[in-house]
């Protein structure tokens, strides 16, 4: 016995329905497969950024501590009140780091931001090859700016008045 044509009709159209809803599913899968392999690199910038950043955050907080223990010493003590002198080296190194941390925390805001351009930009299925590349350019070159005041910091920190205490 033969099935009616408007069956085979109804199943035909169902297949069909199903490929569409399959290629839809394929498109978006093949767009953001290649966003995700363009922002590894970016991804791990970023988690390099915040593992700097705690590393900023741990050396600014130990000349806080040091600044703090250095004001508490009484001028009447004579034996410990030279030490006094080292309080506008800390201040100095306090102001490099801040700077540090600034420049780093705007880098991990721009590697986010391209994170965020690269899968929107995938998404969409749109061109952003050089806006990307901007973006991490502009990332890095932040990075590399607190690594600079990373370096004059620690540079200030192993001059000799460290070593007394």
């Amino acid at each position: 016995m033969r099935a009616p044509q408007s069956d085979i009709r109804l199943v035909a159209d169902l297949g069909q329905a199903g490929a569409n809803a399959h290629a839809s599913r394929r498109t978006f899968r093949h767009a953001t497969v290649p966003g995700l392999a363009q922002v590894t690199a970016p991804s791990f910038l970023l988690g390099a950024v915040a593992a700097f950043i705690s590393v900023l955050i741990a050396r600014m907080n130990r000349i806080i501590d040091r600044s703090q223990a250095l004001n508490a010493i009484s001028d009447d003590d004579v034996s410990r009140a030279s030490l006094k002198a080292d309080i506008p080296r800390l201040k100095r190194r306090a102001m490099i780091l801040n700077r540090a941390i600034f420049y780093a925390t705007v880098s991990g805001i721009v590697t986010s931001l391209l994170v965020i351009v690269a899968f929107i930009c995938a998404f969409f299925n749109l061109q952003h090859e050089y806006g990307v590349a901007v973006l991490f350019v502009v990332a890095l070159a932040f990075f590399t700016m607190a690594l600079i005041e990373l370096a004059r910091e620690g540079r200030i920190a192993l001059s000799e008045m460290d070593h007394y205490r």
